[in-house]
């Protein structure tokens, strides 16, 4: 898989993650901006999973099996959106930590995806 497109969809996310907290810390619940934000890092994981479909139906092949490469593309694609909407049921600084630890687990994610592919 594309591992500069891995790199940066890690980063964002990352950087989301210490964006919420930094909003959190200051007892912040989420807003615009921070939705605009999660839209980007969104955007990037839509990016990832066509990616990675295609590669698919190229005929490549992940080194540890098409079924947990599949799992992993969609919940990476889910993880910040799923944090997102709970955020807004969360008008408070507990919504800006959800959508922190979003992030951090779109990460880990990254590099689990990375792992998987065979890097």
């Amino acid at each position: 898989m594309l591992d500069a497109l891995t790199l940066v969809t890690g980063v964002a996310a990352l950087l989301l993650a210490a964006w919420c907290g930094w909003a959190a810390y200051r007892d912040q619940p989420t807003k615009d901006w921070h939705f605009i934000g999660m839209a980007v890092v969104t955007l990037l994981s839509v990016i990832q999973l066509v990616v990675g479909i295609v590669l698919l139906a190229q005929g490549e092949k992940p080194e540890q099996g098409t079924t947990i490469f599949v799992a992993y593309l969609l919940g990476a694609f889910a993880c910040v959106p799923a944090a997102g909407f709970m955020s807004l049921a969360e008008r408070t600084r507990w919504g800006s930590v959800t959508v922190a630890a979003g992030g951090v687990v779109l990460a880990v994610l990254e590099v689990r995806l990375y792992d998987i592919w065979g890097g």
